[in-house]
């Protein structure tokens, strides 16, 4: 071996005739413990109830919200994140609570009618109901992203 220098590393060698092959598992010795997924394989998904997310209802009533278009901007209402809520009961009442992008917006007064129409026209709400509030406020960070690569903001 040579003498490391000043700053050098010194990597020492041991050579070996064989090494000891360490014992096999015996897969006959263990006993068979039952499979943990069979019983998750097994498993049927659950039924998502039709008034919660995911649900038939739920969905329909975000596919007619997303039909609606703010007339100054080219996004449907849902992608331009204002609506805030929406809430179903078996019984087919729907309330939506939503925002618009500012409380002088021209549509004021005319959006939620829009809202409360479309929703009440999806097949299984019997009647629907608009919350317009103002808090919070709405801001360009609740749109979804398919909303901001639309309006150029991605």
């Amino acid at each position: 071996m040579t003498e490391a220098k000043s700053g050098e590393r010194k990597i020492m060698v041991e050579e070996v005739e064989a090494v000891d092959v360490p014992p096999k598992a015996r897969v006959d010795d263990a006993p068979r413990q039952r499979d943990y997924l069979e019983g998750f394989l097994a498993q049927k998904p659950e039924q998502v109830p039709a008034v919660e997310p995911g649900g038939n209802l739920y969905d329909a009533v975000i596919d007619a919200l997303k039909e609606i278009y703010d007339p100054e901007i080219p996004v449907n209402i849902y992608d331009l994140g204002l609506i805030y809520g929406v809430d179903l009961t078996d019984d087919g009442h729907a309330v939506v609570t939503m925002t618009l992008t500012t409380p002088h917006c021209p549509v004021a007064e005319s959006m939620p009618g829009e809202v409360e129409l479309r929703v009440g026209a999806v097949p299984g709400v019997g009647d629907a109901e608009v919350n317009l509030v103002w808090d919070p406020p709405w801001d360009p960070q609740k749109m979804s992203d398919e909303a901001k690569l639309e309006l150029g903001m991605l």
